[in-house]
């Protein structure tokens, strides 16, 4: 049966409340798959009518202009600025010894030889540049960050070459222990509180149901919500993080190598049971879309007045910026996200504090995957989500005014932005040829599919930690990760020392408290978003 779209994608907190038994597996397959696409022009209504989370755009406006944005993002990505990427992958994991590796040939990628690359894009060139930034640097062996950094950057003494367009992001066999380990430890940078399955549950509103809009989450006339117990920042961390991987799981199942008969093909079966029977995380593939979005038009003239040429006749330069300017028109109608209600009040700067030294962990643990063509994608994306959130919580137009600081960003930062707005363009596409596939299949396959990933879900009881007992695993390793942000918060200010002070003991004692706890297991089947 063909649902609208409102009760699509957008199932309300008290639905998901019920646990993901099989009814509500079945029932999330079904909204997911089952969508018919409504088209929009622009995102012009304030209160639209399948709003993406948190922003103020709907689902339908996205999808309607995502055929033209995924089509001028493929030409554009493979375009030589922006398929030439330089990064260190094998730079030592800084919180395990890591000695798996992904020995299946999917995993393992070429290089590209830097005369290959044109010489104003090599290291030795552009790290001239980028050493006249009057940001300073923390510098770490082979990376560093800046004050306004939320990911830690190469710094192009090592590392090498990396032609993006010849490296699919798809199925690469690196699964098991290892890989699990990395996704349970972003997921353990979410030191906020908050866990997929907490956030599904309780009554509507709740203290962890997520407000559908922007205007709802600050309250308006119609709505009267208690601040404090809607911490918009934190919920975006997590939808960001939970997109990401949602995204990475999409693209996994739309290039699936079939082990019996060795041909690459997309695996529905993947698909439902990694993405579709879990809709939030179809909806945090929209949202981290328009997110990106958003930072793209905030950064439109800086991206107009970059300079794209590698040949010296301005031609390629003429034809990534006609490709691009296409991208930031869409950007402006599209990017409807408004950075400007978030980190604002009495303790924003620890909180964006905070926010930044878990995402600049997140592009850490970077490090410590074992598989090559998975670290690389996992580079790319981290920081070029991690270059979106600069640019819409640290940047302000005159900084980003491209006359009086072209230097703002590295090379490698443009780049990762761009190609992760086309990694998430990419997946809406492949969710569109799911859906497709779904709706060519009989009756008795679209049941025996089903039936699996009941199945699937029921053998996989991994529920999600209880409100407040997200915290890194170790009391010690959360109080490493915190020192910095403590010293620098309270140079600024002793209000918010005490406060950020207050803040990680009370972390800290939830994780000492969560050891003493049961696990959950025996509260029955679950999924988290680690298993995927």
């Amino acid at each position: 049966m063909k649902t609208t779209y409102v009760s699509v994608l957008l199932l309300g907190p008290a639905v998901l409340a019920s646990s993901l038994s099989d009814t509500l597996v079945r029932k999330g397959i079904h909204d997911v798959l089952d969508h018919q696409v409504v088209m929009h022009s622009e995102c012009k209504n304030h209160r639209p009518t399948g709003p993406i989370e948190t922003t103020f755009c709907d689902y339908e406006t996205l999808e309607s202009v995502n055929d033209d944005l995924f089509s001028n993002l493929s030409d554009l990505v493979r375009l030589p600025f922006f398929k030439y990427f330089q990064v260190d992958l094998y730079r030592e994991c800084p919180f395990w010894n890591e000695h798996g590796s992904c020995m299946d040939p999917g995993c393992a990628i070429t290089t590209v030889d830097e005369s290959d690359v044109p010489e104003k894009w090599r290291a030795t060139t552009l790290s001239k540049l980028e050493a006249s930034s009057i940001e300073k640097r923390h510098e770490l062996p082979g990376c560093y960050y800046r004050d306004s950094d939320f990911c830690f950057l190469d710094d192009n003494t090592e590392g090498d070459y990396f032609d993006l367009s010849l490296v699919p992001e798809r199925y690469t066999g690196y699964a098991g222990p290892n890989a699990h380990r990395i996704w349970r430890s972003i997921y353990n940078e979410n030191c906020f509180g908050l866990s997929e399955m907490s956030l599904m549950g309780g009554k509507s509103p709740a203290p962890v149901s997520l407000p559908d809009s922007m205007s709802e989450a600050f309250g308006d006339e119609d709505h009267e919500i208690d601040h404090a117990e809607h911490c918009l920042e934190k919920r975006v961390y997590y939808k960001v993080i939970s997109g990401l991987h949602a995204s990475i799981s999409t693209h996994v199942c739309l290039e699936y190598l079939n082990q019996t008969t060795g041909e690459w093909a997309p695996n529905l079966q993947c698909f439902i049971e990694k993405v579709a029977s879990h809709p939030e995380r179809v909806q945090y593939i929209y949202f981290n879309t328009v997110l990106l979005l958003r930072a793209v038009s905030r950064l439109g003239p800086y991206l107009s007045a970059y300079d794209y040429c590698s040949t010296g006749t301005h031609e390629d330069d003429q034809a990534t910026l006609d490709k691009l300017n296409k991208v930031i028109n869409i950007a402006h109608n599209v990017g409807r996200f408004d950075e400007t209600v978030l980190f604002r009040g009495q303790n924003a700067d620890v909180l964006k504090e905070e926010f930044k030294t878990h995402f600049r962990n997140v592009s850490r643990i970077m490090d410590c995957v074992g598989c090559d063509k998975c670290r690389l994608w996992g580079k790319v994306q981290t920081t070029g989500l991690a270059t979106a959130l600069k640019i819409l919580f640290e940047l302000d137009e005159k900084t980003l005014d491209p006359h009086s600081n072209a230097n703002l960003l590295q090379r490698s930062e443009v780049v990762a932005l761009v190609n992760t707005l086309y990694r998430f363009t990419e997946s809406l596409e492949a969710v569109n040829n799911f859906r497709k596939m779904w709706s060519t299949m009989n009756a008795k396959d679209s049941e025996d599919l089903i039936t699996k990933s009941e199945q699937a879900t029921a053998e996989k009881p991994h529920p999600s930690p209880r409100v407040g007992h997200d915290c890194v695993g170790s009391i010690f390793e959360e109080a490493q990760l915190r020192l910095a942000s403590l010293f620098r918060v309270c140079k600024n200010t002793t209000v918010e020392c005490l406060g950020y002070v207050f803040d990680c003991f009370h972390c800290g004692l939830n994780a000492l408290v969560s050891r003493l706890k049961l696990s959950g297991k025996e509260r029955g089947p679950g999924a988290t978003h680690v298993e995927l």
